[in-house]
């Protein structure tokens, strides 16, 4: 009998079922038989790595094997699923079996059939057994065979199984074919490498060569272009072999025709144990010459249960194989019809060639000599090849149903598309289009001439263009655009100026020059019939109601409201639209409001105008100039749009925190209306109107669930929102009715009470407070210690400026206690004795000042000035007082992390000097501001307003200002500088005269300014704060110290 082979069961095949064939794939093949009443041995698969694919079965003529060429894909392999093919194909299919060499040339069936059987007459069992092969030599006295080794890179070789191997290297496949002709290698040992080659794994694996006997232009030019795969090579020495292989019959050598080497037919015979290495590889022989010797036959008990239950189980895994995996398929549904299955070791080796497992693990198959423990690894090897199946046979079911799907949307869309085409029902989707843009175009009206030109260029451009073409689609989205402009379209604006003053007190509260402006706009435009004018912009600090005030203008005039923010663009597109070469091009927000507003005369608020981009990516407020120039905009040209739109209807407003960073000519197209932010009786009624009912509707809370005693809210604006805005008073309140409606959600709904918010546990709802007094003496300040005033973006602030010095030669510490007239305390004495030793200054050798607190350039200039001033002040006061000429002196203003920079702090730093020197403490509750010159003149300054709520809510009475400031100080409504004195000089010897009046100063004579002019106004002015009530009707007791804010 064939080594390797077995009976084939008493059945026959059909004639039909045995003209399948073996399509190989991974070097690997297995042969199909004909009928032969006569000798049925049974046919041997062979083994495949992951990319096989197999649609064969074996073929067997008068008990030979019938070898064919690996990756046959040509006519001669049968159909999908192992169909059988025809009898011409059974013809082309043993003239594959025949040396490559005549494959190319076309035979007979007859000759084809005729070299098929000379090609593999040595394949019979009897010739196996029958001696050694030529080529080889055998050791008589230790049974070992002297075979050339093979080395084999990817995976091992089992006995009985076909094996076709990719040469790539033509001195390889050289050398083979050489030991062919010469009959000297018909036999070869075949060991697997102990490691996978460097790179190996990287490579493109393509897939088995076909070589039929008449390959197609098509598959041959496929062929030609793919790459051989890799299965041998060169190797250093013997070394790099494992121990135990197969001894290799070599059945047929076919070159390639267009790449060098080609591939060898391989049947593996029995397993051999690599004894000794005879020749390592060399000039003229590229592989190993090695002293081989065949292991004996694994011998199975015929009652080992073991191994009974694991033949069995096998074959089960077999057949679930046969029902999952798509690339095991034909493989396994030939071995279950056509292949003896009761050798189990036989099976064993079968089912190792045909996995897909590691390289590793089927070498640990070949060399196990237990067969129980042979049986379990092929069974483990199996039960891995069933997992990847079921998860490839997933993948796939899902990939096949969404696939599946979608093509049956497609076909029932395209089905119905052409049903209501003969039903008249729908029109073709060009002429559709076109239609609706003629309609919308004529139902236009006002559209400017050159508009008008445009639509009906790119309508008829859109006509000759094909509907897949994306031109279409660019021509579609332009005239989509043109067609949805509200050409023409307004709304009527309101005419009743005292509605439209109803409406903005309803809005805000106070504001009154912000809504006097408003009127006034509003009554020009209305005497005009036009909003051309001036543009409005808003500059205050952020959460004093902006955007709302914008809000509230478009709904006093009755018409259609829209805004965009331009902080941070860049880009000048987002204002002027893109081209239309640019993919995904689209017009600018201008045009995207007049779209969104459907009127051409909406209210346009653009936001944040002071954070505007400014770089190497485009400067957008360039296109802003254009868009609010009132003799501009009547022709603005949108890049996308290139038509002329008219913006002279449209009302923008702007907004911004600071003018600083506006640019000039862009500042100069608008008019800057101020809003300074509120006092504390404005954000009272503020809370008492607006924001407490808006906070009550969007949590749920009805007033009988809450009570927010005046006191508490006194204090939350007081001691927690001090911003000029009522932005974090908002934030606030609705903390608190976050945590009421917590509290009434975890009651039941007829247990429900009342909560009330009182100034004790007002903590217990909004925590500790964040603002505390800005005062850092509550009991007097001490000499060197002035009060200035500061503007910031979030509103006014106080500034102290302090300052501290000694003189180097001992005489006194100020601040400790020091007299200007030699009476030291005793820690001076103790002082002045540690300073006995040192070196004294010389007279006139200059002080030193070190000013600190994180300022600014301009900052520091003035305590320059300051400097310089103070000390010829000084010595026109009091010659004698040197000590601003020789003390070390430091001064500082708090606080340190807070940036500080302008001119304004001139007077004050001034006035902190004198008082260091002079060791005598300014006028308490007096703050001062104003630019002092090296001359003594104090000049403007601006953030009045803001400077003057300041000390108002710090419970300052008196302000020195410069006496430029006057007016912007009288433009401050009464009610919010109730309780001030203010003094307007323009000279320092004033301010000194205001800061040091009762204090012991020496005194000054004349002063060389204007006359100080004093405005007072009485507290009593402060007007009424209505709705300054509890959140609900509950008033807090009359005599609540909280009632009335502590001004």
């Amino acid at each position: 009998m064939n080594r390797g082979a077995a009976t084939l069961p008493p059945r026959l095949p059909s004639v039909r079922t045995a003209k399948c064939l073996l399509q190989t794939t991974s070097g690997c093949q297995l042969a199909r038989a004909a009928p032969n009443p006569v000798r049925r041995p049974a046919l041997t698969p062979v083994a495949f790595d992951r990319s096989f694919r197999w649609s064969g079965s074996p073929d067997l003529w008068q008990g030979r094997w019938c070898s064919s060429s690996a990756g046959s894909s040509s006519s001669s392999s049968s159909g999908k699923g192992g169909k059988p093919g025809k009898t011409e194909e059974d013809v082309a299919v043993t003239s594959e079996l025949a040396d490559q060499a005549s494959a190319k040339a076309e035979t007979s069936s007859t000759a084809a059939t005729e070299a098929s059987v000379e090609s593999t007459s040595a394949t019979s069992a009897e010739g196996a057994e029958g001696g050694a092969a030529a080529g080889a030599t055998s050791d008589e006295t230790g049974g070992t065979e002297t075979l050339w080794a093979l080395p084999l890179f990817r995976k091992p070789t089992f006995p009985g199984i076909f094996h076709s191997i990719q040469i790539g290297d033509h001195e390889i496949f050289n050398f083979l074919r050489e030991l062919k002709n010469s009959g000297q290698g018909d036999n070869l040992a075949g060991f697997m490498t102990k490691e996978l080659p460097k790179g190996l794994e990287k490579e493109d694996v393509a897939e088995p060569l076909a070589t039929t006997s008449q390959p197609s232009s098509s598959s041959s030019s496929k062929a030609d272009k793919r790459a051989l795969r890799k299965d041998t090579g060169f190797i250093q020495g013997s070394e790099e072999l494992v121990e135990v292989g197969t001894l290799l019959r070599v059945v047929s050598l076919s070159a390639h025709p267009s790449s060098p080497g080609g591939q060898v037919m391989l049947m593996p015979e029995e397993r051999i144990r690599l004894v000794k290495p005879v020749a390592e590889p060399g000039t003229g022989h590229p592989l190993c010459k090695v002293s081989v010797e065949k292991l004996a036959p694994v011998v199975m008990s015929p009652d080992n249960q073991d191994i009974r239950a694991l033949h069995h189980e096998i074959i089960a895994k077999m057949k679930d194989l046969l029902k999952t995996n798509y690339l095991y398929k034909d493989q396994y549904e030939q071995v279950v019809k056509y292949y003896n299955l009761d050798d189990a070791l036989k099976l064993a080796d079968l089912v190792a060639g045909m996995s897909s497992a590691s390289r590793d693990e089927l070498q640990a198959v070949l060399i196990e000599d237990d067969p129980v423990e042979r049986l379990r690894k092929v069974l483990m090897i199996m039960i891995k090849d069933l997992e990847q199946a079921k998860l490839q046979t997933q993948f796939r079911t899902q990939i096949e149903d969404k696939f599946q799907k979608e093509n049956r949307k497609y076909m029932l869309m395209q089905h119905l598309r052409h049903i209501k085409r003969e039903l008249n029902l729908e029109k073709d989707d060009k002429q559709t289009v076109i239609a609706q843009f003629k309609e919308a175009i004529e139902k236009l009206d006002g559209v400017p001439e050159e508009a008008t030109k445009a639509m009906d260029q790119e309508l008829r451009r859109l006509s000759s263009l094909e509907p897949q073409s994306p031109e279409f689609s660019v021509s579609r989205t332009y005239l989509e655009w043109m067609t949805s402009l509200p050409w023409g379209k307004e709304t009527e604006d309101n005419h009743d100026i005292v509605r439209a003053e109803n409406v903005l007190n309803e809005d805000h509260y106070s504001l009154e020059d912000v809504k006097e402006r408003i009127l006034e706009h509003m009554a020009v435009s209305m005497l005009k019939g036009s909003v051309q004018g001036k543009i409005m912009c808003l500059v205050g600090p952020p959460g004093v109601g902006k955007t709302s005030i914008g809000k509230s203008i478009a709904r006093a005039l009755d018409r259609k409201f829209f805004r965009f923010s331009v902080g941070g663009l860049h880009d000048v597109a987002e204002i002027r639209g893109h081209r239309r070469t640019y993919v995904g091009a689209m017009p600018g927000k201008i045009i995207q409001a007049l779209k969104i507003t459907q009127v051409c005369n909406p209210v346009i608020l653009i936001d944040e105008i002071d954070k505007l981009g400014r770089d190497f990516r485009g400067d957008p407020s360039s296109a802003l100039l254009e868009v609010l120039d009132p003799s501009q905009n009547s022709g603005f040209r949108d890049l996308y749009l290139d038509a002329p739109v008219d913006l002279s209807k449209v009302l923008f407003v702007c907004t911004a925190n600071v003018t600083e960073t506006i640019p000039g000519p862009l500042l100069d197209r608008v008019e800057v209306i101020r809003l300074s932010g509120y006092v504390f009786e404005e954000k009272v009624a503020i809370a008492n109107q607006y924001l407490i009912p808006q906070t009550m509707e969007t949590h749920g809370i009805k007033e009988e669930n809450i009570d927010l005693t005046p006191a508490a809210l006194n204090e939350l604006i007081r001691d927690y929102a001090r911003e000029a805005g009522v932005r974090e008073l908002r934030k606030l309140l609705e903390k608190i009715a976050r945590k009421v409606a917590l509290s009434l959600v975890r009651e039941d709904e007829e247990n429900r009470s009342k909560t009330t918010v009182t100034l004790e546990n007002l903590k217990k709802f909004v925590g500790q407070p964040v603002h505390s007094s800005d005062h850092l003496f509550h009991d007097g300040m001490p000499p060197g210690v002035v009060m200035g005033l500061a503007w910031t973006a979030l509103g006014g602030k106080t500034l102290f400026v302090e300052a501290r010095g000694h003189l180097r030669n001992g005489q006194r510490s100020v601040l400790n206690g020091g007299s200007m007239n030699g009476d030291f305390s005793e820690e001076d004495k103790q002082h002045e004795d540690e300073k006995k030793e040192e070196k004294p200054r010389a007279p006139g050798s200059g002080a030193r000042l070190k000013v600190t607190g994180k300022l600014g350039k301009v900052m520091g200039e003035s305590s320059e000035i300051a400097l310089t001033y103070a000390r010829m002040f000084l010595k026109e006061l009091n010659p004698g007082n040197t000590f601003l000429d020789e003390a070390s002196m430091h001064m500082n203003m708090p606080e340190g992390a807070v940036p500080k920079d302008g001119p304004s702090a001139g007077v004050t730093m001034t006035s902190s000097l004198l008082s260091l020197a002079l060791n005598k403490p300014v006028t308490p509750n007096l703050a001062m501001t104003g630019e002092l010159t090296l001359t003594g003149k104090v000049l403007r300054v601006g953030g009045i307003k803001e400077k003057a709520i300041a000390a108002r809510r710090e419970n300052v009475g008196i302000i020195v200002l410069p006496l430029s400031n006057q007016a912007d100080y009288m433009e401050i409504k009464p009610h919010l500088r109730a309780g001030l004195t203010a003094h307007f000089v323009d000279h320092f010897d004033d301010v000194y005269n205001l800061a040091f009046e009762g204090s012991g100063a020496p005194a000054i004579g004349k002063s060389r300014g204007s006359a100080v002019v004093t405005v007072v106004t009485s507290a009593d002015e402060a007007a009424p704060v209505p709705g300054l009530t509890s959140w609900t009707l509950t008033e807090p007791p009359a005599d609540s110290p909280s009632q009335q804010p502590s001004l």
